[in-house]
């Protein structure tokens, strides 16, 4: 895509899973990339990957320091920060047991350190010619999920915040977009039990319209997208990478038609 090669990007939560497919893609599409993460191990190695376009920060968003190690190595190792996609997130999460320090953590995580990094990010952002940040959302941010209370207060937090971002960093040209994936297979269930894989590919053909789950590289390509030239008209917006997800109803992939069961009740 266009207006990525020869940038410079942020990923948090880049050693694994989603951000691990957008720092790959990133790094393909010839940016310079920053990836921050816990995963020390994991981190390092997706580095060493892409040899000196590459570098990892054992980050924790929960502290100002890692954030700004974030920052201060993208602009010492590659001159500034034209990108940054939020994917780091916690999924801790015991719904109506969940204390006070649990949802602390979670808008910590999820939300917070990323405004933070933000933040500390502008002046930089500014300084670009096309600065774009992209935040992750879920399908959870817009209905409820059994169990589950504070990582969808999270997701809804975050669209939220991202329209907000968008209005008064429009001034500085920085462009806030968010992506809302839904089901995506991961590395860690392809090595995973075989029972495990066929629940969660049964669960993902039932829940999506294209009845499967989504991959790392298709949210990727979204992600690169919102970032590109290709898009440089579009801010505050939320891009779904769902596969109709969040498009479905309660019936999800059955038909259920009123009239034909009114008129089988007629015919008993």
């Amino acid at each position: 895509m266009e207006g990525i090669a020869g940038k410079v990007a942020i990923v948090t939560g880049g050693a694994s899973g989603i951000g691990a497919g957008v720092a790959r893609a990133f790094a393909a599409a010839g940016a310079k990339v920053v990836i921050g993460d816990i995963l020390e191990e994991a981190g390092a190695a997706l580095a060493a990957e892409s040899e000196s376009d590459c570098r990892f920060v054992a980050a924790d968003l929960r502290r100002e320091v890692d954030i700004g190690k974030l920052v201060d190595t993208a602009v010492q190792a590659f001159g500034g920060i034209d990108f940054i996609v939020c994917v780091a997130c916690t999924y801790a999460d015991r719904g109506v047991e969940s204390g006070r320090a649990e949802w602390m953590n979670g808008f910590d995580v999820n939300l917070f350190g990323h405004i933070m990094l933000v933040q500390r990010a502008r002046p930089y952002l500014a300084r670009s010619s096309s600065p774009s940040v992209v935040n992750f959302s879920s399908g959870s941010a817009n209905f409820a999920l059994s169990g589950r209370w504070i990582y969808p207060a999270t997701k809804a937090a975050i669209e939220q915040v991202t329209r907000s971002q968008a209005m008064d960093l429009a001034a500085d040209g920085i462009r806030v977009n968010a992506v809302q994936p839904a089901w995506t297979a991961k590395a860690t269930l392809a090595s995973g039990p075989a029972e495990a894989r066929e629940r969660y590919n049964a669960l993902a053909g039932r829940l999506h319209m294209l009845r499967r789950a989504g991959s790392a590289s298709e949210v990727a390509d979204a992600v690169l997208f919102l970032c590109s030239s290709h898009a440089g008209f579009v801010t505050g917006s939320c891009l779904r990478v769902d596969g109709g997800h969040t498009a479905m109803g309660p019936q999800g992939l059955d038909r259920v038609l009123p009239t034909d069961l009114r008129a089988a009740g007629k015919a008993t």
